[in-house]
């Protein structure tokens, strides 16, 4: 396996710690040749606004977009909102998954919070059930998902914090800013699976 990780802007290279800790490959990714041999992608945090300019500047819009109809992606608080088919404003999104993100829902990065979540299908990769402890930091919301979304975790109050859609993730918090690695190990077991299926066409469209 060898995973890249968008390294236009924010937090890649906690991210690439995380996974070379798992013994995973890694590569970062700022060019499309950069995305050839990978077998996933995990877009992180930072500056959706930002990651989208850059990506469009260093012509990587569409590359990604053929990418991920065959292979595993992973956005994680701006990386969800540039995965996103709507954002509730203008800014450059890959437009891939059926969810309405809502930026900065929880207000400044002053009022960042963490707090432990229920997420069942991390019982994937490791039987202990324990909850989730997720970094907020000027986090989006999940305010909708479109059909054959699977909603992963929810505040206690019900709103969305984590979703997949077939082999596309994404998580409104930071989980590369934690020592648990559940939610990478589940990205991976991810990525292996599509890798598997050999795909001449694409997953998704």
């Amino acid at each position: 396996m060898q995973i890249g990780i968008l390294a236009l802007q924010g937090d890649f290279i906690e991210h690439q710690h995380i996974l070379e800790r798992l013994g995973v490959r890694t590569r970062q990714v700022r060019l499309p040749a950069h995305l050839e041999g990978l077998d996933g992608l995990i877009i992180p945090g930072g500056e959706s606004t930002t990651i989208g300019k850059l990506a469009a500047d260093f012509g990587l819009m569409e590359p990604l977009r053929t990418f991920a109809l065959t292979h595993a992606v992973w956005g994680t608080c701006a990386g969800a909102i540039f995965l996103s088919k709507d954002a509730r404003r203008p800014q450059p999104l890959l437009g891939l998954m059926d969810i309405q993100v809502q930026r900065n829902a929880f207000g400044r990065q002053v009022e960042s919070f963490e707090i432990d979540l229920d997420v069942p299908a991390l019982r994937q990769v490791e039987e202990e059930v324990r909850p989730f402890r997720a970094v907020f930091i000027r986090a989006p919301l999940i305010e909708r998902v479109g059909p054959g979304v699977e909603i992963l975790a929810t505040l206690p109050d019900g709103r969305i914090v984590a979703a997949r859609q077939g082999h596309w993730l994404a998580t409104a918090f930071h989980p590369e800013l934690t020592d648990d690695t559940r939610f990478h190990r589940f990205f991976l077991k991810i990525a292996e699976e599509v890798a598997t299926l050999d795909l001449d066409v694409p997953l998704s469209r």
